[in-house]
């Protein structure tokens, strides 16, 4: 009997996991289906692509594929002895037969795709499409409708164009470029291969307050020169509603205030922080009355936010 490499074939690890299999195996499917490829040798190599998948995407099968060893592709080779018995609970003849035949043949096997009277099973195509969102639905979660112009497959395996209209719940706590997978709601399979997925990407609407990282927002507070230096309590907007914030005496700009539990909820673990970041706003006109104080706190104040400016001056600035 000639050694097949599966893995090889299918392009993956040896340690690959299920889903690596089904998504190499979905490529490579989609690529080489006999009624889609122009490859004079498609049809040879879709065959060789199902034997490949079927085997693999079985724990038991994979499991007494493993046990044959590694060969070279082409290589006569005997399976161990009582290979046969403890994997198909029966005696084979590894005579003139294909490799594929054998695993065909083991419990709970399936005549293979492209054998004679079978028909070429072809697991239909994912979808991938962005859903954008305000910050709100984010936050409370939100259904969306889409409708798609998609390729399909016939059960003969022709491709054409159809119209396709999908209605999908996006859970509170989406994220900006997160990725969600409805399962079954992507292209219909051919000769009864299973439906594809469809892929969600979130994209969320710029928001005039907030700025979004991960679950965690940020949000600019303006403040006064004296509630910077004094300490103040301010009333700050949050996505479930307006809270107070206590500005800590001597805040200075650029500084993070965090309000604990005021951003995006994460799934099974609370939710993510707000931000305030300090921007000190200085009014921009002034009666006499507060020219006068702002003339006063000049006159009576010692503190020089430049004096690391005249220190290094003293100690020499580079460059001169």
């Amino acid at each position: 009997m000639k050694y097949k490499d599966y893995y090889q074939v299918l392009g993956v690890e040896r340690d690959a996991d299920s889903d690596a299999i089904k998504k190499a195996y979905r490529k490579l499917a989609h690529k080489y289906h006999p009624d889609v490829s122009k490859d004079p040798a498609g049809e040879e190599k879709f065959k060789e692509i199902a034997d490949a998948y079927q085997t693999l995407k079985d724990p038991e099968k994979r499991a007494a594929y493993d046990q044959l060893g590694r060969h070279q592709p082409g290589q006569d080779f005997q399976p161990p002895p009582d290979w046969g018995k403890q994997f198909g609970n029966t005696q084979f003849s590894f005579d003139d037969v294909d490799l594929a035949d054998i695993f065909a043949g083991l419990a709970g096997g399936r005549r293979r795709a492209g054998s004679q009277g079978g028909t070429f099973q072809m697991p239909g195509q994912d979808y991938e499409v962005t859903a954008h969102i305000t910050l709100d639905d984010a936050c409370r979660g939100t259904t969306v409708d889409l409708n798609l112009t998609v390729p399909e497959y016939d059960e003969h395996g022709r491709p054409h164009r159809v119209e396709r209209s999908f209605k999908a719940r996006i859970p509170k706590g989406a994220t900006d470029g997160q990725r969600l997978r409805l399962r079954g709601k992507g292209g219909k399979g051919a000769g009864g291969g299973p439906d594809g997925d469809l892929y969600l990407n979130i994209a969320l609407h710029p928001h005039p307050l907030y700025r979004v990282s991960g679950h965690d927002l940020y949000l600019d507070l303006p403040l006064t020169p004296w509630e910077a230096a004094l300490g103040a309590v301010v009333v700050v907007p949050t996505l479930s509603g307006s809270v107070q914030l206590k500005v800590p005496p001597g805040t200075h700009a650029g500084q993070k205030l965090r309000l604990a539990r005021r951003g995006l909820a994460k799934p099974g673990e609370g939710e993510g922080d707000l931000y305030a970041i300090v921007q000190i706003a200085v009014p921009t006109v002034l009666n006499e009355r507060e020219r006068a104080l702002f003339k006063e706190l000049a006159d009576g104040s010692s503190f020089n936010p430049r004096g690391h400016f005249e220190q290094e001056m003293k100690n020499g600035t580079p460059g001169n």
